[in-house]
Protein backbone atom coordinates (compact mmCIF):
# COMPACT_ATOMS: atom_id res chain seq x y z
CA UNK A 1 0.00 0.00 0.00
CA UNK A 2 1.24 3.32 -1.13
CA UNK A 3 -0.86 5.67 1.09
CA UNK A 4 0.57 3.97 4.57
CA UNK A 5 2.22 6.75 6.82
CA UNK A 6 5.78 6.53 8.05
CA UNK A 7 6.98 9.44 10.02
CA UNK A 8 9.78 9.76 12.45
CA UNK A 9 10.36 12.50 14.96
CA UNK A 10 13.81 14.02 15.88
CA UNK A 11 12.82 17.61 16.46
CA UNK A 12 9.96 19.48 17.77
CA UNK A 13 8.86 19.66 13.97
CA UNK A 14 8.81 16.82 13.09
CA UNK A 15 6.17 15.78 16.57
CA UNK A 16 4.13 18.26 15.22
CA UNK A 17 3.60 16.28 12.17
CA UNK A 18 3.68 12.75 14.25
CA UNK A 19 1.22 14.02 16.74
CA UNK A 20 -1.66 15.73 14.34
CA UNK A 21 -1.31 12.05 12.78
CA UNK A 22 -1.60 10.54 16.11
CA UNK A 23 -4.52 12.84 17.47
CA UNK A 24 -7.51 10.33 18.44
CA UNK A 25 -5.80 6.99 18.21
CA UNK A 26 -7.34 4.76 20.39
CA UNK A 27 -5.27 1.85 21.83
CA UNK A 28 -5.83 -1.09 24.18
CA UNK A 29 -4.06 -0.20 27.47
CA UNK A 30 -3.07 -3.71 27.15
CA UNK A 31 -0.89 -2.24 23.85
CA UNK A 32 1.40 -0.32 25.46
CA UNK A 33 4.14 -1.68 26.58
CA UNK A 34 8.10 -0.29 27.89
CA UNK A 35 10.90 -2.50 27.23
CA UNK A 36 13.45 -1.03 29.53
CA UNK A 37 16.12 -3.67 28.39
CA UNK A 38 15.50 -2.44 25.00
CA UNK A 39 14.96 1.61 26.19
CA UNK A 40 11.62 1.60 24.13
CA UNK A 41 8.08 2.10 24.82
CA UNK A 42 5.54 1.49 22.09
CA UNK A 43 1.60 2.08 21.47
CA UNK A 44 -0.04 -0.49 19.17
CA UNK A 45 -3.00 1.47 17.97
CA UNK A 46 -6.07 2.42 15.75
CA UNK A 47 -4.91 5.39 13.93
CA UNK A 48 -7.94 7.52 12.64
CA UNK A 49 -6.25 8.72 8.80
CA UNK A 50 -7.19 12.61 9.00
CA UNK A 51 -5.01 13.01 6.53
CA UNK A 52 -7.29 11.48 4.15
CA UNK A 53 -10.07 13.36 4.67
CA UNK A 54 -12.23 9.90 4.69
CA UNK A 55 -13.38 8.60 7.89
CA UNK A 56 -11.18 5.81 7.78
CA UNK A 57 -8.82 4.35 10.65
CA UNK A 58 -5.95 2.08 10.27
CA UNK A 59 -3.51 0.19 12.41
CA UNK A 60 -0.05 1.74 13.70
CA UNK A 61 2.49 1.21 15.87
CA UNK A 62 3.91 4.40 17.90
CA UNK A 63 7.32 3.77 19.09
CA UNK A 64 10.03 5.55 20.89
CA UNK A 65 13.72 5.08 21.50
CA UNK A 66 16.43 5.76 24.11
CA UNK A 67 13.56 5.65 26.81
CA UNK A 68 14.87 5.82 30.45
CA UNK A 69 11.70 5.64 32.24
CA UNK A 70 7.93 5.53 32.13
CA UNK A 71 5.64 7.34 34.25
CA UNK A 72 1.88 7.55 33.98
CA UNK A 73 -0.88 9.40 35.27
CA UNK A 74 -4.54 8.71 35.41
CA UNK A 75 -3.53 5.37 32.96
CA UNK A 76 -4.21 2.04 34.99
CA UNK A 77 -1.68 0.01 33.22
CA UNK A 78 -3.21 -3.27 35.38
CA UNK A 79 -6.60 -2.72 32.78
CA UNK A 80 -4.91 -4.46 30.23
CA UNK A 81 -8.53 -4.31 27.99
CA UNK A 82 -9.36 -0.50 28.77
CA UNK A 83 -9.45 1.83 25.68
CA UNK A 84 -7.25 4.59 25.81
CA UNK A 85 -7.57 7.63 23.47
CA UNK A 86 -4.37 10.35 22.54
CA UNK A 87 -5.32 14.00 22.44
CA UNK A 88 -1.64 14.73 21.78
CA UNK A 89 2.31 14.12 22.16
CA UNK A 90 4.49 16.67 23.02
CA UNK A 91 8.54 17.18 23.95
CA UNK A 92 9.62 19.27 26.35
CA UNK A 93 13.51 20.04 26.47
CA UNK A 94 15.54 18.58 29.67
CA UNK A 95 18.14 20.36 31.70
CA UNK A 96 20.67 18.29 29.27
CA UNK A 97 19.60 18.62 25.74
CA UNK A 98 19.08 16.49 23.74
CA UNK A 99 17.79 14.75 26.90
CA UNK A 100 13.80 15.30 27.78
CA UNK A 101 10.43 14.26 28.30
CA UNK A 102 7.98 13.22 25.69
CA UNK A 103 4.57 13.88 27.16
CA UNK A 104 1.59 11.58 25.76
CA UNK A 105 -1.90 13.47 26.57
CA UNK A 106 -4.76 11.13 26.78
CA UNK A 107 -8.52 11.61 26.90
CA UNK A 108 -9.86 12.32 30.55
CA UNK A 109 -7.16 13.65 31.41
CA UNK A 110 -4.99 10.70 31.85
CA UNK A 111 -1.54 11.22 30.53
CA UNK A 112 1.97 9.05 29.96
CA UNK A 113 5.86 10.59 30.81
CA UNK A 114 8.71 9.01 28.77
CA UNK A 115 11.81 10.33 30.22
CA UNK A 116 14.44 9.98 26.96
CA UNK A 117 17.54 10.30 26.12
CA UNK A 118 16.91 12.20 22.72
CA UNK A 119 14.11 12.19 20.99
CA UNK A 120 13.61 9.26 18.68
CA UNK A 121 9.63 8.55 17.61
CA UNK A 122 8.46 6.32 14.67
CA UNK A 123 5.02 5.75 13.56
CA UNK A 124 4.39 3.59 10.99
CA UNK A 125 0.99 2.12 9.58
CA UNK A 126 0.36 -0.97 8.43
CA UNK A 127 -2.91 -3.29 6.72
CA UNK A 128 -5.59 -1.82 4.69
CA UNK A 129 -7.92 1.03 6.35
CA UNK A 130 -11.38 0.26 7.46
CA UNK A 131 -14.48 2.73 7.58
CA UNK A 132 -15.58 3.99 10.42
CA UNK A 133 -19.08 5.40 10.86
CA UNK A 134 -17.69 7.58 13.77
CA UNK A 135 -15.56 11.03 13.00
CA UNK A 136 -13.91 12.69 15.84
CA UNK A 137 -15.57 15.36 16.85
CA UNK A 138 -13.50 17.83 19.92
CA UNK A 139 -16.89 20.33 19.90
CA UNK A 140 -19.24 17.38 20.92
CA UNK A 141 -16.33 16.19 23.83
CA UNK A 142 -16.10 12.49 21.26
Amino acid sequence: MSDLLRVKAEDGDDLQVLSAAMQDAVFRVGDASYEPKARRFTIVANRFRWETGRNERIRAALSFDGVLGVKTHRFQVAAKEAIASVLSVTFAPGAEPPAGAVEIALAGGGGIRLDVEALDALLADWGAPWPTPRRPDHEKGG
